[in-house]
C-alpha cells in the first residue's frame, strides 16, 4: 500500500500530518507492517533540526521497520514532541521525546579537550530525553535565545562560504535560500547541515550530478571523495544524491567555514542539567567514542573521550547527568562493554539511540536485540512510561527523589517503569 505523502509533506500543519496517518491506518496500512521486533531508536532526527521526515513519517518509518518504540530528538528544539508523541500512540509503539544541544565545559578542566564534538574542543553533545507533556513551553523559552545565538553564528558561517565559492557560485542568502530549507518559522533549528545542503543544492544545479560535479570539486576545491562515496556520486541517477553530497561536504569541507560556538549558543553544563531536572527530564551524555569508519559518512576517523572515560564520567555525576545515551551501531564490542560497566559503576541509566537524519540510513538497528542490550530496551520503555507518569504528576518520575520509588535501586525502578510502559501501550490498544 503506498504511503500518503501528506503525512512526510512539512507544509502542512501536524494536525493534517496526523489525520493522513490515520487515515492510511484505518485503511490497512499496517496489515502490511511486518510484526515488532522488539528494537527501539530514541535519536531520530526530523524537520525540525535537519532530517527528510516530518515526526509523522518517521514515527511510520519506524514502525514499518518492526520498531515498538520511537523517539524524537532534534537540535535545539522539541517542537517535533507533540507530532511524534500522537504519531506514535495511532502506530502502537512507546515514544520518547526529546532534545540535543551543545553545552559547555571550557571553564572545566575539559577546557582543552575534544570530548564528543567533532569540532570543538571543551563542548560538548548531551540530550534531555524524557520531556513531560506540558513541558514543551518551558523548552522552548530554554532554547529561544540559544537559537538566537546560534542564527547569528550561522550568518557569519554563510558569509564565510560566500567568499570561498565567490568565483564560481552565486552568493547563497541566507533568508532565501537556507532559512527556507528549515522549520524555523514553527519552532525548529537552523544548523550547520541547513548550510551545507543549500551548498550541496547549489553545485547540483551549477554542473548536474555526477562526473562533472566531481571534476569541479576537484579542480575548484580540493574536494575528492574515495571509496563507495566516489561511487555514488559518479552516479547521476542516485536517489539520495544530494544528501550523499552534504554528508561529503561535512566531512571534507565543513571545517573551512565552521565557527566556534560562543558561550551565549552553549551554557554551562551545570546550567542544562538544572534546566532538565526542572522539568522532569533526564539530562543524557552522549557518548561518542573513538571513531574508526563513520556509518554515516559525515565524521572522519578520531579520537574523543574514550582515553580518559574514566575520568569523566565521575564528573558527568556531578554536574547532574542522570543518563548516558550511546549509538550500539557506531561502536566496537569493547567500548560497549566498557561504557555499560561505567554507568552501572556510576548509576546513569543506558539509552540507545541510532541517529537517523538520513534517507540512507535504516531504522533497525538489530544490534539492540542482542542479549547483552536488553537493558537498552526495558530503559526506552521506562523513559516512555517517565513521560507519561511525569504529565500525569510530576512526582512520578525516575529520578523524583519525592517518588514513592525513589529508594529502590535504578535497576529496580527501570524495570518497574518499564512495566508500566509497555502495560501503558498494550491498555491503549492502538492499532498493530
Amino acid at each position: 500500500m503506498t504511503c500518503p505523502a501528506e503525512i512526510n509533506d512539512r507544509s502542512l500543519p501536524p494536525e493534517e500530518r496526523l489525520a493522513a496517518l490515520e487515515a492510511f491506518i484505518k485503511s490497512g496500512g499496517p496489515a502490511e507492517m511486518p510484526p515488532f521486533n522488539g528494537e527501539v531508536n530514541n535519536h531520530i532526527h526530523t524537520v525540525y533540526s535537519f532530517s527528510p521526515y516530518t515526526p509523522a513519517m518517521a514515527a511510520l518509518k519506524a514502525r514499518q521497520a518492526g520498531l515498538e518504540a520511537a523517539g524524537s530528538v532534534d537540535h535545539d528544539s522539541c517542537a517535533a514532541a507533540p507530532e511524534m508523541r500522537r504519531a506514535c500512540a495511532l502506530l502502537g509503539m512507546g515514544c520518547v521525546t526529546g532534545f540535543e544541544l551543545r553545552v559547555d565545559l571550557r571553564h572545566t578542566e575539559f577546557a582543552s579537550r575534544k570530548i564528543n564534538s567533532p569540532d570543538s574542543e571543551g563542548i560538548v553533545y548531551m540530550t534531555v530525553q524524557g520531556i513531560p507533556e506540558g513541558s514543551s513551553g518551558a523548552v522552548r523559552a530554554f532554547l529561544a535565545p540559544l537559537n538566537e545565538a546560534r542564527g547569528r553564528r550561522n550568518r557569519l558561517m554563510t558569509e564565510t562560504l560566500n567568499k570561498i565559492t565567490a568565483a564560481d557560485l552565486a552568493p547563497l542568502s541566507y533568508e532565501e535560500d537556507i532559512l527556507p530549507l528549515s522549520m524555523a518559522a514553527a519552532g525548529g533549528s537552523v544548523t550547520e547541515r541547513h548550510i551545507l545542503y543549500a551548498l550541496s543544492r547549489a553545485l547540483i544545479k551549477r554542473t548536474g550530478p555526477g562526473g562533472a560535479l566531481l571534476d569541479f570539486l576537484a579542480s575548484r576545491f580540493d574536494l575528492s571523495p574515495g571509496g563507495k562515496l566516489a561511487d555514488l556520486l559518479a552516479d547521476r541517477n542516485n536517489p539520495y544524491y544530494d544528501y550523499d553530497l552534504l554528508g561529503f561536504l561535512k566531512s571534507a569541507f565543513g571545517d573551512r567555514i565552521f565557527i566556534q560556538p560562543g558561550g551565549d549558543e552553549c551554557p554551562r553544563v551545570e546550567e542544562v542539567c538544572a534546566f532538565a531536572k526542572s522539568i522532569n527530564a533526564v539530562p543524557s551524555y552522549a557518548y561518542l567514542g573513538d571513531v574508526g569508519d563513520s556509518p554515516t559518512g559525515d565524521k572522519r576517523a578520531e579520537h574523543f573521550e574514550d582515553a580518559y572515560l574514566d575520568e569523566l564520567m565521575p564528573r558527568l555525576k556531578e554536574w547532574g547527568f542522570q543518563g548516558i545515551t550511546y549509538m550500539p551501531p557506531r561502536n566496537t564490542k569493547a567500548q560497549l562493554e566498557r561504557i555499560h560497566k561505567l554507568c552501572q559503576t556510576h548509576g546513569f541509566i543506558e539509552i540507545s539511540g541510532v541517529d537517523i537524519n538520513s534517507p540512507r540510513q535504516s531504522f533497525n538497528c538489530p544490534e539492540i536485540r542482542r542479549s547483552e542490550f536488553a537493558m537498552l530496551i526495558d530503559s526506552t520503555w521506562a523513559l516512555a512510561a517517565h513521560e507519561l507518569r511525569c504529565a500525569e504528576s510530576g512526582g512520578e518520575g525516575l529520578f523524583n527523589p519525592a517518588s514513592p520509588l525513589a529508594s529502590k535501586p535504578l535497576n529496580e525502578r527501570i524495570g518497574i517503569y518499564a512495566e508500566a510502559g509497555r502495560r501503558a501501550v498494550k491498555e491503549r490498544g492502538a492499532g498493530n
